[in-house]
């Protein structure tokens, strides 16, 4: 199944070329506070399935005719792991970015703001901070359907609702790291959800983003330090995972500054596509940023 959210938090149900919605069955409500529609629908998911099955029948309206928003707004959390590929990493010393070499299964993880999330349709909007670059990551994103505390690996794989693609935006310094990676709109994901049924392999998955044409990061998801079944284990080892939680997986090499005017593209094999429009902004100004040492709390 592929599974959104459309026009003002309607969940949809995409068949080919056409969306049906099911909100009706997810028990959503548009324009419902908090927008936990989908998490609610995710959590619920076993007991919709035929539901969900026989409202493939239904008429639906046209894919193109509907605006597609972030599948998830409202998640419990946004997890996501740094240096989870080697040439990542290898790049990021090399511009002195890193202060530390140590992948992801020496360092863990870290969260990200669930307002930095946005969907498939939003523009990215750069903060308005003098001097920094703000670079992309290309990612995917793990969608959790069944929640539960020290996941074994062995397990890890009947946890996983879905997937999506996700591009954690950040700006580039030595601030804290979910504060530069936290600005509103930083962490695109879409354009759906494909449920994990649809996809063959997990651990070979083709991932690509480019920038006005230019192809900027290609990599699989078998080159990951951290693969899928060890990163929930090791989130869940921590804390308890819940439905509709997301976990990014990781960038591979090749991030690169971004600027107004820009069009970031991500697809993922199987999982989808999105197309962002980058504006430069006028928000996000703070002494912070221009700050040139570190100064204790």
């Amino acid at each position: 199944m592929k599974l959104c959210c459309f026009d003002g938090g309607r969940i949809g149900l995409i068949a080919g070329e056409r969306i049906i919605d099911v909100s009706d069955i997810a028990g959503a409500t548009p324009g419902e506070w908090p927008p936990v529609g989908m998490v609610r629908m995710i959590g619920r998911i076993d007991g919709l399935r035929g539901a969900l099955d026989k409202a493939a029948d239904r008429t639906g309206m046209a894919l193109d005719s509907v605006r597609l928003e972030c599948p998830i707004e409202w998640p419990n959390k946004v997890i996501a792991f740094p240096a989870n590929y080697h040439a990542h990493i290898d790049e990021m010393v090399a511009a002195n970015a890193l202060i530390s070499a140590k992948p992801a299964n020496g360092q863990g993880f870290f969260l990200k703001a669930n307002s930095s999330l946005s969907g498939p349709a939003d523009p990215v909007y750069l903060p308005a901070i003098d001097g920094r670059e703000v670079h992309h990551e290309c990612e995917m994103a793990i969608i959790i359907g069944r929640g539960g505390r020290d996941i074994a690996v062995d397990r890890a794989m009947g946890h996983v609702f879905g997937y999506a693609c996700l591009i954690d935006f950040v700006v580039r310094g030595k601030e804290e790291r979910v504060m530069r990676k936290s600005f509103d709109g930083f962490c695109p994901l879409g354009p759906y959800i494909v449920t994990a049924d649809e996809i063959a392999a997990h651990d070979d998955i083709d991932l690509q983003l480019m920038v006005n044409g230019e192809l900027r990061q290609l990599a699989n998801t078998r080159d990951l330090i951290v693969d899928i079944p060890h990163m929930i284990a090791m989130a869940s080892s921590v804390m308890t995972l819940h439905p509709g939680d997301v976990i990014a997986t990781g960038t591979p090499a090749g991030v690169a500054p971004v600027k107004g005017g820009d069009r970031v593209d991500i697809s993922i094999a199987g999982v989808g596509a999105m197309s962002l429009a980058i504006v430069q902004g006028d928000k996000g100004s703070h002494p912070v940023w221009t700050h040139d040492r570190f100064i204790p709390a």
